[in-house]
């Protein structure tokens, strides 16, 4: 037999050969062994604690469709406050109201307005009749007719037409005046009312009624506040109240 004489590293080689055939073998057999790593436990607790198991999946109810959106009412336009500029009498007459020296006035609304003729002529008499106004001072009374002379005209005209009748006194559409035998009420403020009375209509109506006519009877106007710090009637509070009280009707001092 042939003698083989090895170096020094060969026989380290042969040696150590052994060893690493039987790691590659024990390193093939866990490979076929193993599976694919386990999953992750996921973190669905309250607070993202953990969950000893994986949360079951969330069933969402199905999209409601969404509401089509209510279209909001359109506001109502307000009738035009325009007229022919020609005047009608309201027909009627009543009796006489009160005591004292006796005026006889007409109605008249301007041809055209919106505003029912017969209402607003009932409306002047429910003011001028009552014994909270002019006729209540024992000084005058009133009479509603509608023909033969009269001591006044209560009149409801549109802003145009109330620039017109109460000219050369400047209204600027706005405000309301009496002017040649003439207490004229402009219509918008007949239907907007004024600040002075912001949610009572009809307290400024009974208001605007008593300061015009107060006109035709002679009364100037007034700017100091009466007992109780009311405004009086002859104030023109469609433009201030100078620091009074709203008040439709005349003061005792005034009557």
């Amino acid at each position: 037999m042939t003698n083989v004489h090895l170096t020094r590293r060969g026989r380290l080689l042969l040696q150590t050969f052994p060893l690493f055939l039987l790691l590659s073998v024990a390193a093939q057999a866990v490979v076929h062994r193993s599976g694919p790593p386990p999953a992750r436990a996921s973190l669905s607790g309250p607070e993202g604690t953990s969950s000893p198991s994986a949360s079951p999946p969330v069933t969402r109810p199905p999209a409601t469709p969404s509401r089509t959106a209510t279209p909001r009412p359109r506001a109502t336009a307000k009738p035009a406050l325009t007229g022919t500029g020609r005047l009608a009498v309201v027909p009627g007459q009543s009796a006489v109201h009160g005591t004292g020296g006796l005026r006889r006035f007409t109605v008249e609304v301007e041809v055209g307005l919106p505003d029912d003729p017969a209402a607003f002529a009932a409306a002047v008499e429910a003011v001028l009749f009552d014994a909270r106004g002019w006729s209540g001072g024992g000084r005058v009374a009133f009479q509603r007719v509608s023909s033969g002379p009269v001591s006044f005209r209560v009149t409801l005209a549109s802003p145009a037409t109330t620039n017109r009748l109460c000219a050369p006194l400047d209204t600027g559409g706005l405000y309301s005046c009496h002017n040649a035998g003439r207490s004229v009420l402009n219509a918008m403020r007949w239907r907007d009312g004024a600040a002075a009375y912001p949610h009572d209509l009809a307290a400024y109506r009974t208001y605007v009624i008593n300061h015009e006519v107060g006109h035709a009877l002679g009364h100037g106007h007034r700017y100091r506040c009466g007992a109780g710090g009311l405004a009086p009637a002859m104030m023109q509070q469609t433009k201030s109240l100078y620091g009074c009280r709203p008040n439709p009707w005349p003061l005792r001092a005034e009557r």
